[in-house]
């Protein structure tokens, strides 16, 4: 073996043992994301198709317009997007902790980022 290769193997180890668990965590979700198509949330450009895929971190039902919306916070570690679903209270296997894939049109509005009625696709 190299010394490139074992510095680098060397590098990786102390990175692992002096990182916190939610910047592995962050780390591990980004390279699913590249792994599953998905582009990082910093990256999306506002109103702009885009597919992203992260880790459901909280669920909300706020009313919209006197219609009820599920709203999804999707964390994918390099961001945040809050996925709406108008018109529904829940959806089967949208939980905290589940992995999801969403593809839809990114917009700021309420001084966030959301994503209406996107496509999505439950992750193992």
């Amino acid at each position: 073996m190299t010394d490139a290769a074992e510095g680098g193997r060397l590098r990786r180890a102390m990175r692992r043992l002096t990182a916190q668990t939610h910047e592995l965590d962050a780390e591990e979700l980004q390279r699913s994301a590249e792994n599953v198509g998905a582009q990082p949330l910093s990256a999306c450009v506002d109103r702009m198709p885009a597919t992203v895929f992260g880790t459901v971190r909280a669920l909300t039902i706020r009313p919209r317009a006197g219609t009820p919306a599920l709203e999804a916070e999707l964390y994918d570690g390099s961001g945040v997007v809050t996925l709406v679903f108008v018109g529904r209270r829940t959806i089967a296997g949208i939980e905290p902790g589940r992995r999801l894939r969403a593809t839809g049109r990114v917009t700021a509005a309420e001084g966030r980022r959301l994503m209406f009625n996107p496509r999505y696709e439950l992750a193992e």
